[in-house]
C-alpha cells in the first residue's frame, strides 16, 4: 500500500536554507515583496530571486503557480521553487500551490519557507495529495517520495490544523490503491481482508459471506457473482464517534472487482479498465478510514457489496428473473447492468439494519454519465434537497466536481417488465437516470438518499487537480466535508 509522504511544520530559520538538499521553495506575493526568508534566498542566489520577481514571467503567473530556478548559485538544493501566492490566499489557492510544488519536487526532499502565508496546512495537504504513484507491481526499485518540511510563523497551529487533513490524504490514498489494483490481486476475498484490517484504527468490521447473504435473501446481489469462482461478500464498517443511539449516515459502495459484462460480454477493447469497477466501494473504504483516523464525532456506517461479474456455465443469463432482499423481482435484461443489482440489496440491508439518517451510494454505474458530464463531474441524484445541497456544497468546497441530475416518473416507467416487478435497464435514452430510478425503488419512504454515479471521475487518463492520471480518490474529501458539516456533534 502507498502511504502519503511526511509533511511536517517547523519554525522559520534562515540558516538551514543554504544547506538544504533536494529542493527549496519560497512564497512570494503578487507584488514581488520578499519576506525575511525571501531576502535571505535572494542574497544567497546573488539577486536571482529578485530578478525573477521583476520579470514578466512572474507577473503573468497565476496564484498558486510555481516557477523554478534550476541549480541556483549559493544553494546546495538542486532547485529554488518560487510560489506566487498572496498572503491572504484562499484555501483553493493554497492547495493549488501545494499540488504545484508536489509536481515540481518529483519525489525529492522539499523545504518550503511559507512565512506568514495563510493556510500553510492546506499547502501541505496539496503536496500530500498530489505526490502519489502506484508502484506496488513495478519490479524496479522505487524509493518512496521524500518528505516536505514547511517553515511557517505558527508551526504548532499549522500542525494541529493539518492532522485531520492528512488523515483525509491517507483515506484518499487507500481509495486510489484499491482502485488501481489488478483484479487477480484484489479479489473479493483480498478486498474484504484489507477492509477487515481497518479494525486496527478503530472501525468495527464484519464480513458477511455467501451463506449469510443467501439467508438474508440477497438474490439480486448474488446473481451477479454466481458465474465467478470468487465468493460474493458484503463488508460492513462502523464508526461510532457520535452520540450513542444517534442514527448513522450510511455510505454504500459498488464493489465489482472485475466486470466482464457477464453473458452480455463487453468488447475486448478497454475491458482491462474494468479493474476500477469497484471504485464506489473504494471511496466508501477511503472515507471510512479518514473518519476513523481523524476520530470524527459522528456515527457513520460503510457497506460495500463485493462481487466479480464473470461469464460461465453458472452465470446469470439475460432474461433470468431474480428476487431481491426487498422482495421485488427483477428481470435481468442485460447482465452488464450489474452494479445496480448489487446496490439494490446492500441499500435495502443498510436501511433495514441501521435505520440511517441518510443514505449515500457511490458506483461506477453507467457509461451514460460520462457522455453527459465527461470526466469533470460526478452525476448526483437525490430525493432530498437538503441533503443534496449539503453534498454539492461540500464537493464544491473540496474541489470535487459534482452536478445534480433529474429524476422523475417518466424515467421510472421505462423500467416496467411484462414478467417481473421491474427490468434492470430502461434502454439507451437517459441511461444514467433510469439506473438511478432503479436504485430509488430500493429506498424506503422518508429516507434521505443520494446516488453518486462516479464512472467519469473515479479513474481518468489525464491528471486532475489533486492526482496524477489514473485513480483519483474522488469523493473521499467531499464525503468527509459533508460529515463534518451536517453529521458531527
Amino acid at each position: 500500500m502507498i502511504a502519503p509522504i511526511s509533511v511536517t511544520f517547523e519554525a522559520t530559520e534562515l540558516d538551514p536554507l543554504a544547506a538544504a538538499e533536494g529542493r527549496v521553495a519560497v512564497i512570494v506575493d503578487a507584488e514581488g515583496k520578499l519576506d525575511p526568508a525571501g531576502r535571505r534566498l535572494n542574497k544567497l542566489t546573488r539577486g536571482a530571486l529578485a530578478r525573477l520577481t521583476e520579470a514578466d514571467r512572474f507577473a503573468k503567473a497565476k496564484a498558486g503557480e510555481v516557477i523554478s530556478l534550476a541549480f541556483p548559485v549559493g544553494l546546495k538544493a538542486e532547485a529554488l521553487d518560487v510560489v506566487k501566492l498572496s498572503r491572504r490566499a484562499s484555501v483553493e489557492e493554497a492547495r493549488k500551490a501545494g499540488t504545484a510544488l508536489a509536481r515540481a519536487k518529483g519525489g525529492k526532499a522539499l523545504l518550503l519557507a511559507a512565512g506568514n502565508a495563510r493556510h500553510a496546512e492546506q499547502i501541505g495537504l496539496g503536496i500530500a495529495l498530489r505526490e502519489y504513484s502506484f508502484t506496488d507491481h513495478k519490479t524496479a526499485d522505487s524509493e518512496p517520495g521524500a518528505g516536505a518540511r514547511i517553515m511557517c510563523s505558527k508551526p504548532e497551529e499549522a500542525s494541529e490544523a493539518a492532522a485531520p487533513l492528512l488523515a483525509m490524504a491517507d483515506g484518499v490514498f487507500f481509495t486510489r490503491d484499491l482502485t488501481s489494483e489488478p483484479a487477480n490481486v484484489l479479489t473479493t476475498t483480498e478486498f474484504a481482508n484489507r477492509l477487515d484490517a481497518l479494525k486496527a484504527i478503530g472501525l468495527e468490521v464484519e464480513v458477511l459471506e455467501e451463506d449469510k447473504l443467501e439467508e438474508l435473501g440477497m438474490g439480486s446481489l448474488l446473481c451477479v457473482g454466481q458465474g465467478s469462482d470468487s465468493p460474493s461478500k458484503v463488508v460492513v464498517m462502523q464508526w461510532n464517534g457520535g452520540e450513542k443511539d444517534t442514527a448513522p449516515l450510511a455510505l454504500v459502495g459498488k464493489g465489482v472487482v472485475f466486470d466482464t459484462g457477464g453473458i452480455s460480454l463487453k468488447p475486448a477493447g478497454g475491458m482491462e479498465e474494468m479493474t476500477m469497477d469497484m471504485g464506489g466501494a473504494g471511496v466508501v473504504a477511503g472515507a471510512m478510514k479518514s473518519l476513523a483516523l481523524r476520530k470524527a464525532k459522528a456515527n457513520v456506517v460503510g457497506l460495500v457489496g463485493l462481487v466479480e461479474n464473470m461469464p460461465s456455465g453458472n452465470a446469470t443469463r439475460p432474461g433470468d428473473v431474480v428476487k431481491s432482499m426487498k422482495g421485488d423481482t427483477i428481470e435481468v435484461i442485460n447482465t452488464d447492468a450489474e452494479g445496480r443489482l448489487v446496490l439494490a440489496d446492500v441499500l435495502w440491508y443498510a436501511q433495514e439494519r441501521f435505520k440511517p439518517a441518510g443514505v449515500i451510494d457511490l458506483a461506477t454505474l453507467t457509461g451514460a454519465i460520462i457522455i453527459g458530464l465527461g470526466h469533470e463531474n460526478a452525476g448526483v441524484f437525490s430525493n432530498d434537497d437538503d441533503l443534496c445541497k449539503g453534498f454539492l456544497k461540500a464537493a464544491e468546497a473540496e474541489g470535487e466536481g459534482a452536478w445534480r441530475m433529474p429524476l422523475g416518473q417518466a424515467y421510472d416507467d421505462l423500467l416496467k417488465s411484462p414478467i417481473a416487478d421491474m427490468k434492470n435497464i430502461g434502454g439507451r435514452p437517459g441511461g444514467s437516470i433510469t439506473a438511478a430510478q432503479f436504485l430509488q425503488r430500493f429506498i424506503q419512504d422518508g429516507t434521505p438518499w443520494i446516488h453518486l454515479d462516479i464512472a467519469g471521475v473515479a479513474s481518468v487518463k489525464a491528471e486532475t487537480r489533486y492526482a496524477p492520471k489514473g485513480s483519483t480518490g474522488w469523493g473521499v474529501l467531499a464525503l468527509n466535508r459533508l460529515v463534518a458539516d451536517k453529521f458531527e456533534a
